[in-house]
């Protein structure tokens, strides 16, 4: 079931993102790891978060700004079973997602965006927060 996020999922959240991305960003540094993970409840105020909840428990969660999908996480113990499809497809057919920025070297994600039919429009060496994680701006 998709649902919206409240202030008191944020704690599984980051357990969702931390699980996350141990799985799929073996190419962050530990320092970087550290920074993201301390600053990411500053961005839960800044994106419309929706989550997927299996059994009663949040397993995924996606962050949406306007037309662009700014976050999508899904626990590693149930990777692999539809949830992220369900959510990005939630985001494009009812909040009318269009966009997506993902990290170029996760090639889990960029593949996944690209089943979906997301198309590589723009690249930019450096991340949102300036570190040199080069990110691919991806359109429907």
């Amino acid at each position: 079931m998709i649902r919206q996020i409240n202030t008191r999922d944020y704690p599984r959240l980051l357990e969702i993102w931390e699980s996350a991305v141990l799985a799929t960003h073996n190419f962050l540094k530990e320092e970087d790891f550290t920074y993201y993970k301390e600053n990411l409840p500053n961005y839960f105020s800044f994106v419309s978060l929706w989550g997927y909840e299996k059994e009663g428990r949040l397993v995924g969660f996606i962050g949406l700004a306007e037309n662009s999908l700014e976050m999508l996480f899904i626990d590693a113990t149930i990777r692999g079973k539809g949830i992220g499809k369900k959510l990005t497809e939630f985001a494009i057919q009812e909040q009318g997602v269009t966009q997506v920025e993902v990290n170029e070297q996760n090639d889990q994600a960029v593949g996944f965006y690209q089943h979906i039919g997301f198309k590589i429009v723009n690249r930019n060496e450096l991340d949102s927060q300036g570190k040199s994680y080069p990110i691919l701006q991806m359109s429907l």
